[in-house]
C-alpha cells in the first residue's frame, strides 16, 4: 500500500506534516478530511527507512521460536507501558534483526493500520503465528487485557524454548556415542578388516561363520560404497517426505512413543506441553472446547 506525504492546516489554524498509508492519493486526502485536515500539499512520499526493511525480507519463511519469544516479551512491555500498537510493531520491526521476521511484524504494522484487528493480521501469517498465538490475542483484544495476554503468551513461548533446549542437550550425549560407534565400525570394516580377511585366505582355513559374515560386511561396504551412500540419501530425502505428511508423521509418532526409553520421555514432554497450552489458552479466556481443538 502506497504512503503519500502531507502538510496542511488543522481548524484551529496549526500547520501539521506527515505520511499517510491509503490506496490511492483521493483516499488519502479523504482520511485526512475526516480528521479535519485541510490538505496543502500532498505528494507519493520516498519509501522511508521501515517501508525498504518491510520490502527486504520473505514473508513466508518460518521464524525461529527464540525471535518469537524476545518480540513477544518486548510487545507486552510496550503495550503494557501504554504506546499505541501500530508505534509498538513499527519500533519492533524496525529493529528485529532477521530480515524476513521484520517484514511480517512491518506488514502485520501497515494492515492494523489500515483498520484491520491485531488477531486477523497476525492470522495472515500463520506460519510465524500460529493458531495458539492468534486465538490469545483475539481474545486478549475483545478482553482488553492484551498486555496481560501478551506476557502469558511469551511466559508460554520462553518455557517453551527452554524445554526444547533441555530435550536437545539430553539428546547430544547418546547420539554423540552413536555416530563415534558408527565411524568406527566403518573404519573397521573399510581399513581393518580387509587386512585379516587376505591373510585368512592365505592360509586357507576354514573359518567361523562369524567371522565369514564380518568378511561379506567388509567386501560389501568397500565394493558397493557409492551405492551405499546413494541409497542412504534416497532414504533420508524420502523419509522426510513422508514425515511430513499427516498419514507419516502418525505411524512414525506412533513407533517413537513404542521405544522402550525414548517413548517414554517423548509421552512426558507431550503431555506436559499439552497441559500447559491448555491451562494458558483457558486462562487467557479461550474457550475450553477452542483450547482443546487448538492444543
Amino acid at each position: 500500500m502506497p504512503t503519500f506525504a502531507y502538510s496542511g492546516r488543522t481548524r484551529a489554524g496549526q500547520a501539521v506534516t506527515g505520511e499517510r498509508i491509503a490506496d490511492t492519493l483521493d483516499l488519502a486526502v479523504a482520511s485526512l478530511r475526516r480528521e479535519q485536515v485541510f490538505v496543502t500539499r500532498i505528494n507519493p512520499a520516498a519509501r522511508s527507512a521501515v517501508q525498504k526493511k518491510e520490502k527486504a525480507g520473505k514473508i513466508g519463511k518460518r521464524v525461529s521460536t527464540k525471535n518469537l519469544a524476545v518480540f513477544t516479551r518486548q510487545f507486552s512491555v510496550m503495550i503494557d507501558a501504554g504506546l499505541p500498537l501500530v508505534q509498538c510493531l513499527e519500533i519492533l520491526g524496525t529493529q528485529e534483526g532477521d530480515r524476513n521476521f521484520a517484514a511480517v511484524i512491518l506488514q502485520t504494522r501497515t494492515d492494523v493500520e489500515g483498520g484491520a484487528s491485531l488477531a486477523d493480521a497476525m492470522r495472515k501469517h500463520p506460519k510465524t503465528f500460529d493458531t495458539l498465538f492468534t486465538n490469545m490475542v483475539a481474545a486478549g483484544e475483545t478482553g482488553g487485557i492484551l498486555d496481560t495476554i501478551l506476557k502469558r503468551l511469551a511466559t508460554y513461548i520462553e518455557k517453551a524454548v527452554k524445554l526444547s533446549g533441555q530435550v536437545k542437550s539430553a539428546m547430544v550425549y547418546p547420539v554423540a556415542v552413536m555416530v563415534i560407534a558408527t565411524l568406527v565400525v566403518g573404519v573397521i570394516l573399510w581399513k581393518v578388516i580387509p587386512t585379516f580377511s587376505s591373510l585368512f585366505a592365505g592360509l586357507g582355513a576354514d573359518l567361523p561363520l562369524p567371522t565369514r559374515i564380518v568378511i561379506w560386511m567388509s567386501e560389501s561396504l568397500v565394493r558397493y560404497f557409492p551405492l551405499l551412500l546413494g541409497g542412504m540419501v534416497v532414504t533420508l530425502f524420502a523419509f522426510r517426505r513422508y514425515y511430513k505428511t499427516d498419514g507419516g508423521r502418525h505411524v512414525v509418532d506412533r513407533l517413537l512413543l513404542r521405544l522402550p526409553i525414548i517413548g517414554s520421555v517423548l509421552r512426558k514432554i507431550a503431555v506436559a506441553r499439552f497441559c500447559r497450552t491448555l491451562a494458558t489458552l483457558v486462562s487467557s479466556g479461550v474457550p475450553i472446547l477452542d483450547g482443546l481443538e487448538i492444543t
